[in-house]
């Protein structure tokens, strides 16, 4: 008996140890927020972010945890019922029916079962006074921060952000706050605000000092970099001068910051930080049709040639793997030098070589060309070059045939577009012209070409897109039989009419087919979310090749219709799948599908 006693004895006194290192509040925290007549939105947001309500989000399950963040609590209710207008709330915690600004964090209870949060918001407060001053001339304070609107902390500190941003744009670059006052008239729900500003003196620019680790020479950077020493402070141009480094593709971190101190002479020094990307990238890409096989692409890019941030992209593809045409491919090579020109010019090199071989035509293309380019914003830009182009080609005017050509190429693109892999909205121009001159009893004449797209979203979210692409492009001057038929138009395939084969589109030459001297293409798209990464697309596409430099109602032309489906693969693009049937003409018929990274345009 005594040993049942004993053994009792031990069991009980385990059993208290266990209980007595488990945490004293693992019973079910109760809480409760009461707040009359606040609107939902606002109820929602202080249980988001209160301490309390969150509590086995946050991890707290101590008293004395609990107690701190039922503390710290107060300011951020008050603070939240300040941001939404409410200038004369009361705001009450209760731990177990005790006020948690009542109790000593050195006698914290044992356990906490409840806690009840009450807010009163009072009435809504709006703008008595609402002043800033001084401020600068072009200086616009927000439409929010005026006298009846609603008073909020965040219409306060935008003013006070706009009023030191107008100074600062007029060239006063230590702009600050000196003071702020603002007075609650509780009786009529005003809000009294006034910020007091010290614009400081204003300030040109000073000089730049490069910091961090980078191999890129000194010099390069600042050519590149274009720094406006001498001109009057503004941000836009410091802006400027980080957009023009990080459009090298050089670098990976680009930071500029200010001195605090500005010079005796009423400049002001800045210091730029510089780390570079890896030199070197390797990218691959895959694209598959039907009738045309496979399609394999390489790019190898050295980002700092001669440390001068020179960008070398070296290019190769094969294409026709497996498919209905002879093997062909292209190795390219651009060279681009953005440390040649001014801080929004550069200079490129550029060679060719290139064979195609089509159903219509074979053709081997060699070219160089040294040209310059011209950015006017981050999405606009122009260039142009000079340069030979050597074609030999077979195709249906005869074998052997030689073309020379002293080459003019001129192209602006515009982009516009809310993401290049995947828009939703915005518009994108590409606009080509070259003029070639004849070498070698070669005939001269001007092609041109235009692609021009526009998107726009009919639900949130881009869940529902409508895609359009117009493309025309013609020859001016030569016979039809005087050009190389890679400058020559054809219509069909991937890139113009989905669900015709490839290139089937262009002139009866006897049994042969040859290119048009003037193409129109018409494609449309209607694109769904089904989910998030999924998404189906409908399309129609429509071409015309025409003998005349411009198309006419009696050119020929072809038409064909299907669905796809979309695979999100985030910022790489959507992993295309689309399948397509001719609709009008006699160049083709049967299934084509085409598979690819990114949309179709």
């Amino acid at each position: 008996m005594q040993r049942i006693r004993q053994c009792s004895f031990v069991r009980n006194c385990l059993f208290g140890i266990v209980v007595a290192t488990l945490p004293t509040s693992l019973a079910a925290l109760e809480t409760v927020l009461t707040a009359p007549g606040a609107p939902k939105a606002l109820v929602e947001r202080i249980e988001d972010t209160a301490s309390v309500t969150t509590a086995e989000s946050r991890g707290l399950d101590t008293p004395l945890e609990l107690l701190s963040a039922a503390l710290s609590d107060y300011t951020t209710i008050v603070q939240i019922l300040y941001d939404e207008g409410y200038f004369s709330p009361v705001v009450s915690i209760k731990l177990d029916g005790k006020e948690a600004a009542e109790l000593s964090s050195l006698n914290v209870p044992n356990q906490i079962n409840k806690i009840v949060i009450a807010v009163k918001t009072g009435p809504t407060f709006t703008f008595g006074q609402a002043v800033v001053r001084p401020i600068a001339t072009e200086t616009v304070l927000p439409e929010d921060y005026a006298s009846g609107k609603l008073a909020t902390t965040g219409a306060i500190q935008q003013a006070a952000s706009a009023g030191v941003q107008g100074w600062r744009d007029a060239g006063h670059a230590k702009a600050e706050v000196s003071g702020q006052k603002v007075i609650a008239r509780h009786a009529q729900a005003k809000l009294d605000s006034r910020i007091d500003l010290a614009p400081g003196p204003r300030l040109s620019f000073g000089k730049m000092y490069i910091k961090g680790d980078s191999d890129v020479r000194h010099r390069s950077v600042e050519q590149i970099a274009g720094f406006p020493t001498g001109e009057v402070y503004s941000p836009q141009q410091v802006q400027k001068v980080g957009t023009r480094l990080r459009r090298t593709g050089t670098f990976n971190i680009v930071s500029i910051e200010e001195h605090d101190t500005p010079n005796p002479d009423g400049s002001l020094d800045f210091d730029v930080y510089l780390e570079d990307m890896p030199k070197r990238r390797l990218t691959f890409g895959l694209e598959v049709a039907s009738r045309d096989g496979m399609e394999l692409s390489t790019t190898w890019t050295h980002r700092n040639v001669f440390r001068r941030a020179q960008r070398l992209r070296f290019e190769a593809s094969l294409r026709n793997i497996g498919g209905a045409e002879d093997l062909d491919g292209r190795i390219g090579l651009r060279l681009d030098q953005p440390d040649r020109l001014g801080p929004d010019d550069s200079t490129f090199w550029s060679a060719l070589l290139e064979r195609r071989n089509t159903d219509n035509y074979n053709v081997t293309v060699t070219s160089m060309a040294y040209g310059a380019r011209r950015t006017f914003s981050d999405r606009l830009y122009a260039e142009a070059s000079a340069g030979f182009q050597w074609s030999d080609a077979d195709d249906a005017y005869g074998d052997g045939r030689k073309f020379r050509y002293f080459i003019l190429p001129f192209r602006s693109e515009w982009d516009e577009r809310d993401s290049k892999v995947s828009a939703a909205n915005g518009y994108y121009l590409d606009a080509r012209v070259m003029p070639f001159v004849g070498l070698s009893d070669t005939e001269t004449g001007l092609r041109m070409f235009a692609d021009a797209r526009a998107y726009t979203s009919l639900r949130t979210q881009g869940r529902l897109v409508l895609a359009g692409r117009v493309q025309i492009g013609s020859i001016v001057g030569p016979a039809l039989d005087g050009v190389t038929p890679d400058f020559l138009f054809f219509s069909g395939g991937a890139g113009t009419v989905r669900g015709q084969p490839y290139e089937s589109l262009g002139i009866p030459v006897g049994n042969e087919v040859a290119g048009g001297k003037s193409f129109l293409g018409l494609s449309g798209e209607v694109r769904g979310k089904i989910t998030e990464t999924i998404s189906l697309v409908g399309f129609y596409d429509y071409g015309v090749v025409d003998t005349s430099s411009f198309v006419s109602s009696a050119a020929e032309s072809h038409s064909g219709a299907g669905l796809g489906i979309r695979y999100d693969l985030g910022g790489f693009g959507p992993l295309r799948l689309d399948l397509a049937l001719p609709v009008q003409g006699g160049t083709g018929d049967g299934l084509q599908f085409y598979i690819g990274i990114g949309q179709a345009f």
